[in-house]
């Protein structure tokens, strides 16, 4: 067991907001005393900077055409086709998904639901849905949710099940992470250890009420799932869109949507093979069982789940791709400022992953039987991440300057003279990767969202602002998170406000 209240745990914590905040400040100081150092440590940035937008770009425009090809092929067919003794056979196969909910109106629950049953080249009565609900969302309005779907959805799948989380358990934290630990506990006692179910013969999959699955993800986690021999020590995650209204929303949180979209496919294609899972993922339901299900005081959920996984198989877990996209709602609000807050809001929770990195050290110390480089890798990966997250913008934008303004005399070096015309050349070159990374994105939306001239004007429009939304809607809140962390304030966990599109 990992001891989260002693020092040493809290030394860790401070790691990602003192490199933060180290890694901002020193060209300002570094600028005064070793401007030539800060120089070659901005060009060595800019030059990975560009590495990693050919690399994205490179790798999304693969999964570009992997999506082809996915959304084009038969699942069904293809398992009669590949079938081997090793497999497990398609109707053994059993999915059972989870879907969080907290006070969401009917319409935005139906969008999961509704695309669980829009499901194709699979079984319907496969499929299990679990809607776990907050206890303290009232018994008014949990009711009502329960008497629509269960009238409306009561003979579409094998089952359909509403859980509610009690509120005030002690050593737990409200959120999404303690209410689908509830409800797959509640699913393993009374379906699984009753012996209505096989556990071996289970998939469970994590998800948001406004989740639009493709309607033939199932079909291909089964194809997945039966056919890997290591299916009880895997993730399998699809590229997520914020494409079901990322039209509506203003057009900071379209531009980061824009971004992360397309990114988000070259990710799960990481040659290192060192990505996580994250918001919408799926999984044997067994590794979920042997890593003692969400931890019940975490709030970012789906990469610490892939943690206590890892950790819990001997560092044999890992996250394979499925090419099939997920849509869910990019983050909205009453009306502009109120959508801007709701995404600050959301980033904030997401940067609190930052808490993964203590957890990681502390459980790598603890699993020697991991080789060393393997551990160390991860843990590498957290750190580099919210690194970058919450410091890159100031690398990029006032590292080039800085040393040139603060210091004149640098200025009036060779080499201090031509560090801005290199950095804006190297910066130039970057916006190669950034235009395929938006045609891509705009290829893969769906045809309602390419419609009207309005459309295409603002989404050509926009991008000039993308500094701007960069830094508010992702460095300045993972940025207040990592200080948040670094000064041992906790974070409260909020819903993203969720509406059904018009």
């Amino acid at each position: 067991m990992v001891n989260k209240n002693s020092k040493l745990y809290r030394l860790w914590e401070m790691i990602p907001g003192f490199f933060a905040w180290m890694t901002i400040l020193f060209p300002i100081w570094g600028a005064l005393l070793i401007p030539k150092f800060v120089a070659y440590f901005v060009i060595a940035f800019l030059v990975y900077w560009l590495y990693q937008s050919f690399k994205s770009a490179i790798l999304a425009v693969v999964g570009y055409f992997k999506i082809q090809n996915a959304n084009n092929t038969d699942w069904i067919s293809l398992f009669q086709e590949k079938f081997r003794s090793f497999w497990l056979k398609y109707n053994q196969i059993n999915h059972v998904i989870i879907i969080s909910s907290y006070k969401e109106p009917i319409e935005v629950i139906e969008m999961a639901i509704g695309s669980l049953a829009a499901q194709t080249q699979i079984n319907l009565k496969k499929i299990h849905v679990i809607l776990g609900q907050e206890e303290r969302a009232g018994k008014e309005n949990n009711q009502k949710t329960i008497d629509y779907f269960s009238k409306k959805y009561h003979h579409v799948f094998g089952n359909l099940i509403f859980t509610e989380h009690p509120p005030n358990i002690p050593n737990e934290t409200a959120g999404k992470h303690s209410n689908e630990r509830f409800a797959a506990q509640y699913f393993k006692k009374h379906y699984i250890d009753t012996g209505k179910f096989n556990i071996d013969n289970l998939t469970l999959t994590s998800c948001d009420v406004d989740t639009l699955f493709n309607s033939k993800y199932f079909a291909a986690l089964t194809y997945y799932f039966a056919s890997n021999p290591s299916r009880y020590q895997r993730f399998w995650q699809s590229p997520i869109f914020w494409h079901n209204n990322i039209n509506q929303v203003p057009s900071l949180i379209r531009i980061i949507g824009t971004l992360g979209n397309v990114i988000h496919i070259a990710n799960i294609q990481e040659p290192d093979g060192l990505f996580f899972n994250y918001s919408c993922y799926s999984s044997s339901y067994r590794l979920i069982d042997q890593s003692g299900y969400w931890d019940p005081d975490m709030i970012p959920e789906d990469w610490h789940i892939f943690l206590q996984a890892f950790f819990a198989t001997g560092g044999k877990a890992a996250v394979e791709p499925i090419f099939l996209p997920t849509v869910v709602d990019a983050p909205d609000g009453k009306n502009y400022f109120s959508a801007l807050k709701n995404r600050y809001n959301q980033c904030l929770r997401h940067a609190w992953g930052a808490i993964d990195i203590p957890y990681a050290i502390e459980q790598a110390r603890v699993h020697k039987e991991i080789p060393l480089i393997t551990r160390s890798l991860r843990i590498f990966k957290l750190i580099q991440t919210h690194l970058i997250w919450s410091s890159n913008w100031f690398i990029l934008t006032l590292g080039t300057s800085l040393p040139v303004i603060l210091n004149p005399k640098f200025f009036q070096t060779t080499f201090g003279y031509n560090l801005p015309r290199i950095s804006n050349i190297i910066l130039t070159i970057c916006l190669i990767p950034l235009v395929t990374l938006i045609i891509l994105d705009w290829k893969l939306r769906p045809n309602q969202q390419k419609k009207g001239f309005k459309n295409i004007v603002k989404n050509i429009l926009q991008w000039p602002f993308m500094p701007i939304a960069t830094l508010t809607m992702s460095v300045l809140p993972g940025l207040q998170s990592h200080t948040r962390l670094f000064f041992g304030k906790s974070l409260e966990y909020k819903t993203t406000n969720k509406k059904a599109k018009n």
